[in-house]
């Protein structure tokens, strides 16, 4: 193929252009095409019709300054589909793995059109040789592989402006796009599984009946589904293979345009929610060094990835083959590029970083102060966002919680695990229990952080749904094709007396009330608090921890099955919530006395109304505890109204009430969910296995 075969822009003679910005820009007139590579020999970009079946024109970038390589083609157009052929040495041994035979991705594409069709044409090397990836491969992969599109589209945003929840205020929601739509009765046929169907009116009414404030969506950058995965006959369905940074999903676009992700977020900002991505810059879909070459490997290896034993190997800290290095400076221009794009041009209010440890890696070890945490931080675009950490990666001092600067929230799986052992009954697990309540004080105050860097979860996309949790003692992964030794194996989840579906109305009465003292333990937390999908209609997913691979509906939330009453009490939750602003603060609290009345800001009680000892807190028998909080010691204008919880595991207990206040008003008991509100003075018995929640009475009301 070469730069003089007829096609649609045959006769139009590329001009030199300019090294920015990266990807392809279209300016009215032309188009302006600039791709980083610093070890190419010779760089070619290749035009495709519009179908994507035929390269018809090539065309050599011979301007290159640094290592930006570029040209302008005056008269092309928006929709032009391309890609690139990168020459250079192929020695993988020093980790270079060009190979001009086959088509690239343009890093900076905006939109990805079609899907990688597997074959063997789309590997660098020879598979099957005796010489592994060390073989060199010179079939054309064009025919297999996405092509990158040139956009030029805009959107009327009009008035929308970012709802901007305090962390104080908000409720996180982690959703998928598919996951949430695809059973879903109110959504349109056609727009099930895709960003439009997503922000339909019935979704957004149900989100807006739960006080959700924003909603984190698994990734929706454009991924690929692993080889594996498709052999099987099962999809990439979470998504954490991304290959386009900047452009989303085709699949989650049910017109093939950029303005349905628009459209999106536009009608979740109307409807006062945000919306946060969940985004994978530690690794990316080509794998190791067996796997597939389709844009970075072939681009520049030796600058996209950290490479181990000379360049060969790839730094594995993910557990998915490699590694991206954000300490090149290149490398990390893209993620910081597109990381603004998406919060300039599409509006986005934030993002959770999937395996953030990884991205604070300097060298092996992790630093707090890494190229790529400090980049963000000194950001003025990125800053004023959302950034919620995953802080953990599978690599050597990987587990990092509470070790991120702020103003980065973080996944606190010790809120999670803590609370599910308290719940369950294990013995000991109290004292634990209160540092999850309080917003986990010792891994997190600390560098001025609020106690909103805690994002309190009971479940994941990562993990049993939370009526899962109550109904099986062990994972039921099978339908994932790994003979089920994939996904956790300590949940610590119980099934009540029976594993799996039952209709022993003892049984599901017992899982329904676990439910309820989970969720309400989750609301009465400092901290920030994230739902998952489906876990407010009484989702399940058979007991699959790991639905990674389940697009069917395995992984979609049952809708049909909803259980209405649930949505209900968590919708009450929230509301409750809302109503008392002590249960959300910003400070940390530690029983400090506050100069407004000299009253400690957390009193912990035992059920007799007695301060718990050392003894009380080692107990394996103290199951029932009480927590008194008012506003944060050190905000002397502090004059939010106290309220007082109780968390009973144990059985039915007689509970002496606080002689803070007079009277007392029964607000939540998780054993009578549409109980109305009762008054106390004095006390009463605690229910076995409850949650309480009490406010001040108004005056004159006694029970």
């Amino acid at each position: 193929m070469t730069a003089a075969v007829a096609c649609g822009l045959a006769g139009i003679a590329p001009v030199p252009g300019r090294p920015w910005p990266l990807g392809a820009s279209f300016d009215g007139e032309g188009v302006n095409f600039a791709l980083f590579s610093a070890h190419a020999e010779r760089v070619e970009l290749c035009l495709f019709s519009a179908d994507g079946r035929h390269e018809v024109q090539r065309l050599p970038m011979t301007e290159r300054d640094g290592d930006i390589w570029h040209l302008r083609l005056n008269g092309a157009l928006p929709g032009q589909l391309y890609g690139y052929r990168v020459h250079g040495p192929y020695r993988p041994e020093e980790g270079h793995r060009f190979n001009p035979n086959k088509l690239l991705l343009d890093p900076y594409a905006r939109r990805i059109e079609g899907r990688l069709r597997w074959s063997d044409a789309v590997m660098g090397y020879r598979v099957g040789s005796s010489r592994a990836d060390l073989s060199f491969d010179s079939r054309d992969s064009a025919f297999a592989v996405p092509k990158s599109v040139v956009v030029g589209e805009t959107f009327a945003w009009g008035p929308d402006a970012p709802p901007d929840h305090p962390l104080t205020e908000t409720l996180i929601y982690e959703a998928h796009v598919r996951g949430l739509t695809m059973r879903h009765p109110g959504v349109e046929d056609g727009l099930r599984g895709t960003f439009l169907g997503l922000a339909s009116d019935p979704v957004i009414e149900h989100l807006t009946k739960l006080g959700v404030t924003a909603v984190e969506l698994l990734p929706v950058q454009a991924f690929l589904d692993d080889r594996f995965l498709v052999n099987r006959g099962l999809t990439n369905y979470w998504g954490y293979q991304t290959i386009g940074f900047f452009a989303p999903e085709p699949r989650f676009l049910s017109k093939g345009a950029l303005w349905e992700f628009a459209a999106m977020v536009r009608r979740f900002h109307a409807a006062g929610i945000e919306v946060i991505l969940d985004v994978v810059y530690n690794h990316s879909g080509e794998g190791d060094e067996l796997g597939p070459t389709l844009s970075f490997r072939g681009i520049d290896n030796r600058s996209y990835y950290r490479l181990t034993e000379g360049g060969r190997r790839y730094a594995n800290h993910t557990g998915t083959g490699n590694t991206l290095d954000l300490g090149h400076p290149m490398v990390l221009r893209m993620v910081m590029d597109s990381l603004r794009y998406w919060v300039e041009v599409m509006h986005v209010d934030g993002f959770r970083f999937d395996l953030a440890s990884v991205l604070g890696r300097d060298g092996e070890g992790f630093d707090a102060s890494a190229a790529f945490l400090d980049a963000i931080r000194q950001d003025p675009v990125l800053a004023r966002v959302k950034l919620i950490a995953e802080p953990w990666d599978l690599g050597p001092g990987g587990y990092r919680l509470g070790g991120f600067p702020h103003p980065f929230l973080e996944w606190n799986d010790r809120f999670r695990d803590d609370v599910r052992r308290f719940w369950r009954g294990d013995a000991g697990v109290t004292a634990e229990l209160a540092r999850r309540l309080l917003g986990s004080a010792e891994r997190f105050d600390h560098g001025s952080r609020p106690a909103t860097s805690s994002v309190n979860l009971l479940t994941a996309h990562d993990g049993f749904t939370l009526l899962d949790l109550v109904s099986h003692a062990r994972k039921h992964n099978e339908a994932n094709g790994e003979g089920n030794r994939d996904g956790h194996d300590d949940n610590h989840s119980d099934n009540m007396g029976v594993e799996g579906a039952t209709d022993a109305p003892a049984i599901l009465a017992a899982r329904a009330l676990r439910r309820r003292n989970l969720l309400a333990t989750l609301f009465v937390s400092q901290g920030t608090p994230m739902l998952l999908a489906g876990d407010e209609i009484g989702n399940g997913q058979g007991g699959n921890n790991n639905a990674y691979c389940q697009d069917n509906p395995i992984g979609w939330v049952d809708w049909p099955a909803a259980d209405q009453a649930l949505a209900a009490f968590v919708a009450r939750l929230s509301a409750l919530r809302k109503s008392l602003p002590v249960l959300r603060q910003k400070g940390f609290l530690h029983g400090r006395p506050r100069p407004s009345d000299g009253l400690a800001d957390v009193i912990w009680r035992r059920p007799d109304g007695q301060s718990p000892g050392p003894h009380d807190w080692h107990s394996p028998r103290f199951r029932c505890i009480g927590l008194e909080i008012r506003g944060d010691a050190d905000r002397p204008d502090s004059g939010e109204s106290p309220v007082f919880i109780v968390l009973n595991a144990g059985e039915a207990v007689r509970l002496v009430l606080p002689e803070t206040a007079r009277d007392w008003l029964l607000v939540l008991d998780t054993t009578r969910p549409d109980a109305a509100p009762e008054p106390f003075r004095g006390g009463l018995e605690a229910p076995a296995q409850s949650v309480l929640v009490f406010v001040p009475a108004p005056t004159g009301e006694t029970g």
